[in-house]
Formats: structure tokens, C-alpha cells, sequence
């Protein structure tokens, strides 16, 4: 940047020379931008969206026959929103990615910052996800956790491969920037232990259970919060809705984003103007400032993961009124 003076702007005898002043200094004017920096509703700068897990779960198999865990840190696929430009989150603040470890694989401990989950959807038995030293066994419809900077690896002990969805707040991570990331010295950690009642674990049959004993919140639609009491995770809130057969909720627009996967059951969700059918292992995402309205064909349980802690705390959980 050019050396400015204060003479130098007592000089200036016009807009257009007090503009190159400021350029020169990297200074932007705050009274002519391009862009206003505050707005009165929230931008809409990501979209509905839906993905399909049978065409997942294919291009995973071709996909295991040239990537090996060697190659890749994991063996999975993003789901991007389809914005201009993106490559990345899947909605603002998470993303959401499919992952398969083969038959006889282990994929190799690592931790990191961001706070991580998953969902199971399909595997054999044995198995597991090793977190801090300790084998959690991986059933359909469970949801695991692994919290920032725990210790976490795969270990696929059984005949078939083994699928499931991946949940990040990487996003969040990447925008304030405190990212970290080691591998494990060992390679794989060491885990002899098999904890199936972990507090990292929520076996589906349980919270199938829970939620056939809470009240309605519409009718024939109930809802529980996975991990509260704690663990929890600090910046995702998960929740699992029960939605019964020819039921349907409505969720108003609001700051929160959002990402589901039906666990099982199928149906057809509808964000304003774009409407997607889905069925089990999918994966919708619900971004800020959209109205939603869930359909259920058979009996569904849906996986929601949101930002609701982070927008809480901050105070910045509100309704969007709608947009003219």
C-alpha cells in the first residue's frame, strides 16, 4: 500500500481523488458500496436440495474399486449444495457427506476441531467406530457421535461393506478458523473394549422407543432431542421425528440450517417452491429462511441435525417473516 498523509487528504479537492486516497491505503468508503453489509431479512445464499442414497451407495461401490484407504483420509462423497461456486457445505454452517469402509477395512484414527456424527445405514455385523479407544458397535439407524478432538476410526470386522452418513460442522470451523488436525502415531488407536452402551451411541431401538412414549406435536408427529442430557454436541443439535403414515408437519422459516435423513420410512418434503420425494438413506437439506412441510407415505423416522446450539447461544435463533 502507498504512504498517505493527512496533508494528503486535506489536498484532495474532489470525491474521485479522496476515493483513490482511500485505495491506495486499502480503505473502503462506507457511504458508496457496491454491496450493502446489512440487510433486513436473511440472504438466501443457499437452496434446497436432495440426494439420493441408492445413487450413493453406487458410485461409493465404484468408488471403492480405485480408492483405497491409503489413498484417501476416508472414502467418502460431499454433498455440496448446488450453488455457484461451491464445492463444499452442504447447507451454511454443516456438511453432510455418504462414507463407506469395505469389508475387512479399517479407515485410520484421527481427530480434528470440528465436531463430527453419523448415521448408520447399512453394515454387517462387527462393525465399529473406535472413539477414544473404545469399539462402538455400528447397527442400522444408530447415530454415533464423535466430538471435537476425540480419537475416532472405522473398523469394518465383518463380510460386508458398510455405509453410513457423515455429519460436520466443518463450515463453522472454517469461517472462525480455529482448525486442527493430527493423525493417531499408532495408525489405528488401539481398542480392544467393546462398549455397546457408550454414551457416544444412540441405538435406534431405543430411540424408537422414546419416541413412541412422547406426546404429539402434530398429529401423528413426534419429536426427542438425541444428546441431552450431555454428550452433546456444542454447535450441532440433533433430533429424530417420528412422523406416522398419512401425517405431515410444518416448520415456519427461521435462521436455522439444516440437514435430514430419513433413517427409514419414505414420503415427499416440500421448501417453498421446490418439492423432493425421498425414502430411506436420503439426504435433504433445509437451509435458513425456507418454510418446510414434511409428508410421510409409511411410518418415518427422520434424522434432523441443525446449527441450534451455535444460533441459540448467540441469540440469533429467530423466525424469518415471509418474504413479499
Amino acid at each position: 500500500m502507498s504512504a498517505v498523509t493527512a496533508e494528503d487528504y486535506d489536498k484532495a479537492a474532489s470525491m474521485e481523488e479522496l476515493y483513490a486516497l482511500l485505495a491506495k491505503q486499502g480503505i473502503e468508503n462506507g457511504w458508496n458500496k457496491p454491496e450493502p453489509s446489512l440487510w433486513p431479512l436473511p440472504n438466501r445464499d443457499f437452496v434446497p436440495a436432495h440426494w439420493s442414497y441408492r445413487e450413493a451407495k453406487a458410485a461409493l461401490n465404484a468408488a471403492g474399486r480405485f480408492v483405497n484407504t491409503e489413498l484417501a483420509e476416508r472414502r467418502n462423497l460431499i454433498l455440496a449444495n448446488p450453488i455457484p461456486g461451491n464445492k463444499y457445505p452442504t447447507v451454511k454452517t454443516l456438511i453432510c457427506a455418504y462414507q463407506m469402509v469395505k469389508a475387512g477395512e479399517t479407515a485410520r484414527s484421527h481427530r480434528h476441531s470440528a465436531n463430527a456424527l453419523r448415521l448408520v445405514l447399512d453394515t454387517g455385523e462387527n462393525a465399529f467406530t473406535i472413539v477414544d479407544g473404545k469399539k462402538v458397535p455400528m447397527v442400522s439407524g444408530d447415530v454415533l457421535l464423535t466430538p471435537n478432538w476425540s480419537w475416532h476410526a472405522h473398523s469394518n470386522e465383518s463380510t460386508q461393506h458398510a455405509y453410513w452418513m457423515d455429519f460436520l460442522d466443518v463450515p463453522t470451523v472454517h469461517l472462525l478458523g480455529p482448525m486442527f488436525f493430527e493423525h493417531h502415531p499408532e495408525g489405528i488407536e488401539k481398542a480392544d473394549e467393546i462398549a455397546s452402551d457408550s454414551p457416544m451411541r444412540f441405538p435406534f431401538e431405543e430411540t424408537k422407543a422414546r419416541l413412541a412414549a412422547e406426546k404429539e406435536f402434530a398429529a401423528g408427529c413426534r419429536i426427542i432431542e438425541l444428546g441431552n442430557p450431555p454428550p452433546a454436541m456444542k454447535t450441532i443439535s440433533l433430533k429424530v421425528i417420528r412422523v406416522d403414515a398419512g401425517a405431515s408437519f410444518e416448520l415456519e422459516p427461521s435462521t436455522l440450517s439444516t440437514i435430514y435423513s430419513p433413517m427409514y420410512g419414505a414420503g415427499k418434503v416440500t421448501m417453498e417452491d421446490k418439492t423432493f420425494t425421498w425414502s430411506r438413506g436420503d439426504s435433504i437439506a433445509g437451509p435458513s429462511s425456507y418454510p418446510q412441510r414434511w409428508e410421510a407415505e409409511e411410518e418415518s423416522y427422520l434424522l434432523q441435525v441443525s446449527d441450534e446450539p451455535l444460533l441459540s447461544r448467540l441469540d440469533w435463533l429467530r423466525p424469518v417473516p415471509p418474504r413479499s
